[in-house]
């Protein structure tokens, strides 16, 4: 598709001479011979470049041009001004013009400011596909999933994201939090300003205070120089502390202080400094629990769990298991540069059948261990992972109803599959099971474990 440029003047002659020239550097070219036949052309097509006329009939070329930046933003703008009129050249690089030029004199000056101007056109829309592509990616309708079960959460997550209030949210490992909090931040108003995500297990307590808040110069030994912490990183933006559950006491106060006042003190700062950041935690611990046991703050948790989402596990969610599965597969196949494109009935009974500890997470990884381990197009049940293999036993039993649909064929496939971790240690196995070791060997007895 050709370069396009609009060419705004009442003036026939200049126009047409204006036209002429930019044609003959290989752009296609529209004229309009006023504001409104100039916004009529906008409204029908996408342009490159406009090269407007301060003086138009129907009204000013400075005011056309803030229309223009307000209906396509990566369309730059060459104004013509009249006598090299300079509180109009002011006036217009302040309404976002590209640059401007004296009319009818500096025609020998239009073609390489054209060619700038289409230069900074093509930066600014890399930069706007780039920042479309940041928000398809962590947008609400990019989360996978048709169970209700998601369908509620990400509705509590749509509703919450438009205000400003501290979101706890809670699951196992692997359910997909931070990939909720990005979501929430790229729905809010402060999606405009940065996302830093942080996990508070990752850091041993001296570094995560350093992290979070920054230090002074002079601090501590090789403080040379001020350090900006996470915080300020995130101000006027987002912060989502990951596993918050691990906060050392102190550091929950320090926390608190910030969400009561927006207020911290950097690592050997006499004086606060402040912020304006919008917190989303996350934990997969039971903090209710973590409380009665004194290792966290009451009055922190309420704090951040002024609207709590909880995240289903995979298991939970098994209608969605499949679109996971070709998700990640269509990704992977992508990545390692292969043609495979279904997954085998047998793959899908038994990723269904297993029961996902780690979640969406765990998922991926086994679909890239697939791909890679593929020599065809399918990805065939012997590709899968031996723990995730045993549970496809009795599948087909299964499928065809009958005596697999017992407590019984369910406990004794258990009791097998545990034998199997254990390498046959009893002794082990009754301690996973949670059973005394006796009742362990009446149940192989009455079910015949060889």
């Amino acid at each position: 598709m050709g370069r396009k440029v609009l060419v705004i003047d009442d003036e026939e002659k200049l126009r047409t001479l204006l036209a002429k020239i930019v044609s003959y550097e290989g752009f296609d070219v529209i004229q309009a011979n006023s504001c409104a036949t100039a916004l009529q052309a906008l409204s029908q097509d996408e342009f490159d470049v406009a090269i407007c006329d301060v003086k138009l009939p129907d009204g000013n070329g400075i005011e056309l041009l803030k229309q223009i930046k307000e209906k396509s933003p990566i369309t730059e703008i060459i104004l013509l001004t009249a006598y090299g009129n300079i509180p109009d050249g002011v006036q217009a690089i302040k309404n976002g013009a590209f640059d401007y030029i004296v009319k009818g004199d500096d025609n020998n000056k239009i073609v390489p400011l054209l060619h700038r101007a289409i230069e900074k056109n093509d930066l600014s829309r890399r930069v706007f596909n780039l920042e479309k592509q940041f928000e398809d990616r962590y947008a609400f309708h990019t989360i996978i999933g048709r169970s209700s079960i998601i369908a509620n959460a990400i509705d509590l997550a749509k509703k919450v994201s438009v205000s400003d209030i501290t979101v706890l949210l809670t699951g196992e490992t692997g359910t997909g939090k931070e990939v909720f909090a990005k979501a929430i931040h790229q729905a809010s108003n402060r999606n405009s300003k940065n996302f830093v995500a942080v996990n508070c297990s990752a850091f041993s307590h001296e570094l995560l205070e350093n992290e979070f808040f920054g230090h002074k110069a002079g601090a501590f030994s090789g403080a040379v120089k001020e350090h900006k912490g996470l915080f300020e990183e995130a101000n006027n933006g987002t912060i989502f502390l990951d596993e918050i559950g691990e906060l050392a006491l102190d550091l929950q106060a320090k926390l608190l202080r910030v969400i009561e006042t927006g207020e911290f003190f950097k690592v050997g700062a006499s004086k606060p400094s402040q912020v304006n950041v919008r917190i989303i935690a996350a934990t997969n611990r039971d903090l209710l629990k973590e409380i009665a046991a004194g290792t966290f703050r009451e009055d922190l948790y309420y704090r951040l769990s002024v609207f709590q989402i909880k995240l289903p596990p995979l298991r939970s969610r098994l209608t969605d298991i499949e679109l996971y599965a070709n998700h990640f597969l269509k990704l992977f196949s992508a990545k390692a540069n292969k043609k495979v494109s279904k997954i085998a009935p047998e793959y899908l009974d038994a990723i269904k059948l297993y029961n996902w500890p780690g979640n969406i997470r765990e998922l991926r990884n086994v679909i890239e261990r697939s791909v890679i381990l593929a020599n065809t197009s399918i990805l065939t049940y012997d590709l899968l992972p031996p723990e995730i293999q045993v549970d496809y036993s009795g599948v087909a039993s299964l499928k065809s109803g009958g005596a697999n649909f017992t407590l019984e064929f369910i406990e004794k496939e258990h009791i097998q599959k545990v034998l199997r971790y254990t390498n046959g240690n009893k002794t082990k196995t009754a301690e996973l099971l949670g059973i005394a070791l006796t009742t362990l060997y009446r149940k192989i007895a009455e079910y015949k474990i060889e």
